[in-house]
């Protein structure tokens, strides 16, 4: 299925349909990453959680992740201003903690692995933020993050509808 390029009367173009429904389909998958997204949560500070989540998707280009936890990071308090500034943090770093820069920069490594592997330097900078266990967790919530994100790029997850 396509997006329809007519426009509505107020120009805009129509939403597109999702192609499948993941969790209608494939139910016991689906159910575990729930329970890995779960899992992912622990241990990771909520706001922190958010950058990430809101990182990886902008990359990954997922229109439905990047609404969904944008809201979830507004809902929870982060600032308009911190979430707009995100795409652009190399050039923003004042609007961050040393510890969300060292997790932003690990969350590029992890997600765009088409740049190579994770850097020693950017896994220095992260191992020195971060506890060995609290980088174990973060390193399993960037994961979570880009397999949610591959499943909504691929199945065309429709974002806008995502009430917090």
């Amino acid at each position: 299925m396509t997006i329809d390029h007519a426009h509505d009367t107020r120009g805009r173009v129509p939403e597109h349909s999702p192609r499948l429904d993941l969790a209608k389909l494939a139910p016991d998958a689906y159910k575990a990453m729930i329970r890995l997204d779960t899992a992912a949560r622990q241990g990771v500070e909520p706001t922190l959680f958010n950058l990430v989540k809101i990182r990886a998707s902008q990359l990954n280009h997922c229109a439905y992740c990047l609404d969904m936890h944008s809201k979830d990071a507004l809902a929870a308090g982060e600032s308009v201003e911190r979430i707009i500034q995100l795409g652009a943090w190399a050039e923003s770093r004042h609007f961050y903690t040393a510890k969300e820069i060292a997790a932003i920069e690990l969350t590029e490594a992890i997600t765009v692995l088409t740049d190579g592997f994770v850097s020693d330097e950017v896994y220095a900078r992260a191992a020195n933020e971060f506890d060995e266990t609290e980088l174990a967790r973060l390193i399993v919530a960037i994961t979570t993050i880009n397999a949610w994100n591959r499943f909504g790029v691929s199945t065309r997850m429709v974002p806008g509808h995502y009430k917090p």
